[in-house]
């Protein structure tokens, strides 16, 4: 291959290497017209239940519901759950309801992590992460806070102390 070929396929390999880093600057900053967005309805769902029969979301009309998406190998997940936990049984007399939606793992790797924990609160398995599609689940931790009537007043990616679990619960307590 002579000199002036060389040029012409280096300068087609970096115009190729700008269309693709264009692309992706494009699809991180534009956000998708499909996705849970505050405001909108929590769409509704149906999951097989750690210890119990099936749940929908629907269900839960009527309560403030804190739905949190995890993993038993994350860690900033683990770091949260006990906080959960404590709003969960603080409040559930009040018309909260903690859910727990696990992302695409087995019972038996779920069971004994939620026994650690001491969590009481419902555990939905999303095994085929049909619903974490739905939601366009990313980073996890990533918490909904959904009202009585059934919209997203807020949502969380990350971990959360108990103090920002308690100010955000307050907007959806029945």
């Amino acid at each position: 291959m002579n000199k002036k070929n060389r040029i012409y396929v280096r300068v087609a390999i970096l115009g190729l290497l700008l269309v693709a880093l264009v692309f992706a600057l494009y699809s991180s900053f534009v956000k998708d017209p499909n996705a849970v967005k505050v405001g909108s309805t929590a769409p509704n769902f149906s999951l097989e239940q750690l210890n119990g029969p099936d749940m929908s979301l629907s269900d839960l009309k009527g309560k403030g519901v804190v739905l949190n998406f995890w993993g038993t190998w994350c860690e900033p997940c683990k770091a949260e759950m006990p906080a959960l936990q404590q709003k969960y049984e603080a409040l559930k007399d009040k018309g909260l309801v903690v859910v727990g939606v696990n992302i695409g793992e087995a019972p038996v790797t779920v069971e004994p992590f939620i026994k650690q924990l001491g969590v009481d609160f419902p555990i939905l398995l999303d095994r085929n992460s049909q619903i974490t599609k739905l939601y366009r689940i990313g980073p996890i931790p990533t918490t909904f806070f959904v009202s009585p009537d059934g919209k997203v007043e807020e949502i969380f990616i990350g971990q959360m102390n108990e103090a920002m679990i308690e100010s955000k619960v307050a907007k959806i307590l029945p």
